[in-house]
């Protein structure tokens, strides 16, 4: 029987009592360990410097959480979509503010591994050989479903059947901004037949026909709300994605410099370029647009 004082005692030599309710026996109940699965999750980070450096396991980690941040926000963008497919919304923007918050996560995340020194990566980077986060197919896939597609870029996975059947299904199906714009066609906005019919293989480009159908939304928010709300998270969206692209350069820059990639990049520069990719560029374009 619980001790009826036991919540009301104060903390005795700074050491919290173990309610008598709280479950000890796990022979054969689930635990935390196993539903996470845990033994095989923290068996996932295995240094290979020889002898070990004692930075490398923050460099594992690092992209290790990096990849199951991504893998969320594969799993919340694809059901965004979907949900705007079918005309759903409002759940689909509580995908998107998830999103959101993930991607906060991941720009600060690069803090952690701006504390590796030059020095410090200098003595275990020739142990990754060419593997390079550049091979990130989970990255290359929520860019796909944001738009940004390349079809190019599927040769980088070919030795993978696993990942490059998750990207050719990113490539091949519409992206957040494609049913969003078939969302608003089905509500009566005049969204251009040659933009619902496009390839959407092919990587999303500037159309200025769609400038005015925004201006006219951004112009009368009330009476646009949904609409109104859904551009501005679609703005929040790719505004973070271009600050976590952003700390990604700045890293490396303070880290390997003007070096090479690993996997063979132009490092830096290379980088620098992917801040000139955009998702959603009618969506800023409006602004100049907007009279004031």
């Amino acid at each position: 029987m619980a001790d009826p004082d036991e919540h009301e005692r104060p903390v005795a030599e700074n050491t919290r009592r173990i309610e008598a309710s709280v479950v000890t026996d796990f022979s054969d109940r689930m635990s935390y360990g196993g539903y996470l699965d845990l033994d095989t999750l923290l068996a996932a980070q295995r240094p290979i410097s020889r002898p070990e450096h004692h930075d490398e396991l923050l460099f594992i980690i690092q992209h290790q959480t990096t990849e199951l941040w991504l893998k969320l926000v594969l799993h919340e963008l694809e059901t965004a979509r979907d949900l705007m497919r079918a005309d759903e919304l409002a759940p689909a923007l509580k995908c998107i503010a998830r999103v959101k918050h993930i991607q906060k996560t991941l720009t600060e995340q690069w803090s952690v591994l701006a504390t590796l020194t030059p020095t410090e990566y200098a003595q275990f980077r020739g142990v990754l050989g060419n593997a390079s986060g550049f091979q990130s197919y989970q990255y290359r896939a929520v860019e796909f479903v944001l738009g940004n597609k390349n079809a190019k870029m599927m040769q980088i996975f070919e030795s993978d059947a696993a990942a490059t059947a998750i990207l050719r299904h990113a490539l091949e199906s519409p992206s957040v901004y494609d049913e969003f714009l078939r969302l608003l066609a089905r509500a009566g906005y005049p969204i251009p037949a040659e933009v619902l019919d496009r390839d959407v293989t092919l990587a999303w480009t500037f159309r200025p026909e769609l400038v005015p159908v925004f201006a006219s939304i951004y112009r009368n928010p009330d009476e646009h709300w949904s609409a109104y709300e859904t551009c501005e998270e679609l703005v929040d969206l790719e505004d973070n994605f271009q600050l976590w692209r952003f700390r990604h350069l700045k890293t490396v820059e303070r880290i390997i410099g003007m070096k090479t990639g690993t996997g063979g990049s132009s490092g830096a520069p290379f980088l620098k370029r992917a801040l000139e990719l955009t998702f959603f560029p009618e969506l800023y374009a409006v602004r100049t647009e907007i009279p004031g």
